[in-house]
């Protein structure tokens, strides 16, 4: 009888099954290392041999073999000197090796922090040894096979691209066949939401080498929608009381400075601009006469703290809420950047709130009723909350002194529980000015995207040495809430493109409906239809009558458009159309005037399939 495991303990041991595997097939590989992951785990290889995709039914098939073997998971303690003798001939061990000797681990922000050692523990599994902490299951028996290797890329060593190039096997495994299966229906689905396969299918946004990678172009309907989703926003957010500002897209070197970011932030930063020349000078080699140093910025929130500062504010003011659709710039590695999810310049729909004490809470739960709005009238329901506190034993990584902290994090998760938020606890996750709650939408696959953020800020008042007049006519320093609703334009456009399988509501379709004449004698009546609809601010086209009917009816459901009305003599004759609703398939005939109030309704109300 199998023994009953965890299941990071049993991916954990699938990982070293598939090392062993690899090296059965592969005689020459060099390991990484093979932590498990969110529903599988990864091996990091050196090989000569290329592995591709074909490649890994027999992995995998190598790998049930080993469970069969009854092979015991052995752990032995050994000393430094005898590590190095073992893995002399696996160069990247013998780095770890090393990393252990001199810090105490491996583990890159815990150098410094960790106790030194004399002692590691290795495994051994077959012929395959490992550095390994474990722990593992006893025995190979007691894993089940249901896992299933799903791809292989390519990944620095140690996430270096000064390093080699190692491929990364990926794998994911189940208690049970059941889960498996279920994993793999929703994998294949996913694949077919992908939103860079549907971006390009129904030509929402490119990203082209040629702009530059991670820089994202919006073709018509893609821009159409943001358009969309940016009319609703400046309009809810005109309701809840918020003014506008616009800001530029670079600012001085001593901004950047005083607002810590220059310090705490620079690994996100691109490097400074030389703004004191042209670019042909600097092509010539001339220094700048007077040097000026710009950076791109990677948020808006210095911004809006010197039009704070342009005038003496009162108590009487206070709150500001200052919203703007700001493009900010941030670094990213080239291998890591993947469609609207993770790019290098993007649009966030940021706002701050600059507030009295007395007022935190208030403006707190107000931003959360915004965000819980906003998620419900993009058709999600199900979110969970991180509450990203600071590291309290690593206070280097943040600005500000203890009280502060220590007041913004009570305050925050006091806040989150009188609106009785399902919130998990994050140490050491809090941005470097302050704590925050990140919002988590689930989408219809169960899959999670941070999206909404509100986070708290006493640090920036401080370095700009923001004050209000108070009551009693004295300066005192405000509080200051950074929040984004959609988190960027970007990723949520992408969240939608998935989320719905590109299949937009009605009211946030680029193309609403789609008239097609079945004849040309029905074409100046399409016209007519169209344009009535257009005069109720729809988003029409009219099919080109060349093709047949039935494959312009396809084409349109191709491209998603939740109507299509088809139009001949018999709907002429009575001022109808015929209805095809997306998903729904035939409605039938419906008279003109009576079919518009149904679908303002549906537009208006914001109704979701």
């Amino acid at each position: 009888m199998k023994q009953s495991y965890d299941i990071d303990l049993i991916r954990h041991s699938l990982a070293h099954v598939m090392a062993l595997a690899f090296k059965r097939l592969y005689k020459d590989a060099l390991f990484g290392v093979g932590p498990t992951i969110e529903n599988g785990f990864y091996y990091d290889v050196d090989s000569k041999e290329k592995i591709s995709s074909d490649d890994l039914e027999k992995i995998e098939d190598e790998m049930k073999k080993i469970i069969k073997e009854d092979l015991k998971f052995d752990m032995k303690e050994v000393s430094i000197k005898e590590a190095k003798k073992i893995f002399k001939d696996q160069s990247y061990k013998l780095e770890l090796i090393k990393d252990i000797e001199k810090y105490g681990t491996t583990v890159e922000q815990d150098k410094g922090k960790a106790s030194k050692t004399d002692k590691v523990t290795i495994y051994t599994l077959g012929e395959f040894i490992d550095l390994c902490r474990g722990p593992h299951v006893g025995n190979t028996k007691d894993l089940p096979t249901s896992f299933k290797l799903i791809r292989i890329s390519g990944a620095y060593w140690r996430g270096d691209e000064k390093n080699p190039m190692l491929q990364r096997l990926y794998a994911i495994a189940f208690n049970d066949p059941e889960e498996l299966e279920l994993y793999l229906k929703n994998l294949e689905e996913a694949e077919k939401r992908d939103h860079r396969k549907l971006g390009a299918e129904l030509e929402l946004f490119l990203v082209d080498p040629m702009v530059g990678m991670g820089l994202v172009m919006w073709q018509p309907k893609g821009a159409l929608i943001w358009r969309i989703m940016e009319e609703f926003w400046y309009k809810e957010h005109l309701r809840a009381g918020y003014e506008l500002v616009r800001t530029p897209h670079i600012g001085s070197r001593s901004l950047w400075e005083t607002s810590g970011h220059w310090g705490f932030y620079s690994d996100s930063m691109y490097p400074v601009l030389e703004v004191g020349q042209s670019l042909t000078d600097a092509k010539a080699g001339k220094k700048a006469k007077i040097k000026e140093e710009y950076l791109l910025k990677p948020m808006n929130c210095p911004f809006h703290v010197m039009i704070y500062k342009s005038k003496i504010r009162s108590y009487r003011n206070l709150p500001l809420r200052w919203a703007e659709c700001g493009t900010v710039y941030r670094y990213e590695k080239s291998g890591e950047l993947t469609g609207l999810i993770r790019v290098r310049g993007f649009t966030q729909d940021d706002a701050h709130i600059i507030c009295t004490k007395d007022q935190v809470k208030d403006e707190l739960k107000r931003v959360i009723d915004f965000i819980i709005f906003i998620f419900s009238t993009f058709g999600f329901k199900d979110y969970k909350i991180h509450l990203s506190l600071r590291d309290p034993k690593n206070k280097t990584k943040y600005a500000g002194h203890d009280e502060g902290w220590e007041f913004t994090e009570a305050v925050l998760e006091e806040v989150a529980k009188e609106k009785k938020l399902d919130y998990t606890r994050y140490i050491g996750e809090a941005a470097f000015y302050g704590p925050k709650l990140d919002f988590h939408i689930k989408d219809c696959l169960g899959r999670e995207w941070q999206c909404s953020t509100l986070q708290f800020d006493f640090n920036l008042p401080e370095k700009f040495d923001m004050n209000f007049v108070n009551q009693n006519g004295q300066l005192e320093r405000p509080y200051m809430l950074h929040r984004a609703l959609f988190g960027s334009f970007e990723r949520f456009v992408g969240l939608l493109i998935e989320h719905y399988a590109g299949a937009f509501p009605l009211w946030l379709s680029p193309i609403q409906l789609e008239v097609v004449p079945i004849g040309k004698a029905h074409k100046e009546y399409a016209n007519e239809v169209a344009e009535k609809l257009k005069q109720n601010d729809f988003r029409v086209e009219v099919s080109d009558d060349n093709e047949t009917v039935n494959k312009r009816i396809r084409d349109a459901e191709a491209k998603k458009i939740p109507y299509i009305l088809v139009v001949g003599d018999k709907e002429k004759d009575v001022g109808s159309v015929a209805v095809r609703k997306r998903h729904k398939g035939d409605l039938g005939q419906k008279r003109l005037d009576d079919f518009i109030p149904e679908i303002i309704k549906e537009r208006d109300n914001k109704v979701t399939e």
